[in-house]
């Protein structure tokens, strides 16, 4: 594979360095595997100046309450995700033609302390930031997603589309502990970070402990969209809904695999039926073509409860709806 030269982005060279390894070239269960097949960079490597859009994985499920394993996500992640091609089969997109992509490891953790944790995520994404990359992010457990737009929206609050089981507003657990994967966004809206008003969460459903959440969120301007509701609505009617409410400005987009049926995807710390179909999942992101995205994840998934990879399969093929979805966002760079 050849060498990015110093003609700068859009170059010939660079678009073939950048190009994901052909199934045609390698075996897919050939070689060292990378998100989506791409060349791996370190980010102080100088070769990520060149970088519009990469992918990172946060190896971490320090703020899980129940099942654990997502710290094992982004690597199983990964070695699924080289089926994925370079076309999208409905929109036509070319995500890997259109922005420079590449996998830019992982970012740094302390599995043994969640405030240091937090910290070294925050700092990871800063550095993103500031060289203007957009991140599209594998998990890990929800709690990843407060550091991460504790860093993209440092200058100001952003809105969210945010599809989930579960609306991650809580408050505090085991006696006033704030920071697990069941609390992030109300920390983020908290801090600041995140524009309640901007807020739409897609998929809620389950069994409750209480109903604290749901009116804490819906007090502070949060859209809150049940299960129920989209069934009754329809996907296109709610996704119309989410842009009106998100516009134009700045949206982070955060996918936990629970969202979608654990029929289609079992292996999550906290399951719930009656979810997502991967065909409805797939259409929802489909759906966000257009927005003014800064970012996405896509969390959750935790091997040790479906070492099939099927979960996996599932998560790296949202992954890739959402790339192609950050590839023609009119913020990213190139």
């Amino acid at each position: 594979m050849s060498e990015p030269t110093a003609s700068g982005p859009g170059s010939e060279q660079d678009n073939e360095f950048f190009q994901p390894v052909s199934g045609f070239d390698l075996p897919r269960y050939a070689g060292v595997p990378t998100f989506m097949r791409l060349p791996l960079l370190d980010l102080e490597d100088e070769k990520t100046d060149l970088v519009d859009i990469g992918i990172v994985g946060v190896p971490w499920d320090g703020g899980t309450t129940n099942r654990p394993g997502t710290r094992h996500g982004p690597r199983q992640l990964r070695d699924l995700s080289t089926m994925i091609r370079r076309i999208h089969p409905a929109l036509g997109t070319r995500p890997f033609e259109e922005r420079n992509v590449a996998d830019l490891g992982d970012s740094p953790v302390n599995p043994a302390d969640v405030a240091d944790a937090l910290d070294r995520i925050t700092g990871f994404y800063t550095k993103l930031k500031q060289r203007g990359i957009t991140p599209l992010s594998a998990g890990g457990d929800h709690l990843i997603s407060y550091p991460i737009l504790k860093a993209l929206a440092a200058d100001g609050p952003v809105g969210m589309i945010h599809f989930d089981a579960h609306t991650d507003l809580f408050d505090s657990y085991f006696g006033g502990f704030k920071y697990t994967h069941g609390t992030p966004f109300r920390r983020a809206i908290e801090d600041g970070y995140l524009d309640p008003k901007r807020v739409v969460q897609i998929g809620i459903r389950g069994t409750m402990y209480d109903d604290e959440d749901i009116k804490w969120g819906l007090a502070q301007g949060v859209r809150i969209i049940r299960i129920e509701e989209l069934d009754e609505r329809g996907v296109d009617e709610v996704m119309a809904e989410a842009r009106a409410i998100v516009g134009d400005l700045p949206t982070y987009v955060s996918f936990d695999i629970d969202g979608i049926d654990p029929a289609f995807a079992p292996g999550t710390g906290t399951p719930e039926i009656g979810g997502f179909s991967t065909r409805e999942a797939q259409r929802m992101v489909r759906l966000l073509d257009g927005l003014n995205v800064i970012g996405a994840d896509l969390v959750e998934v935790s091997p040790p409860f479906d070492t099939s990879g099927g979960t996996a399969w599932v998560g790296v093929s949202i992954m890739f709806e959402l790339l192609c979805v950050l590839a023609r966002a009119p913020g990213t760079k190139r």
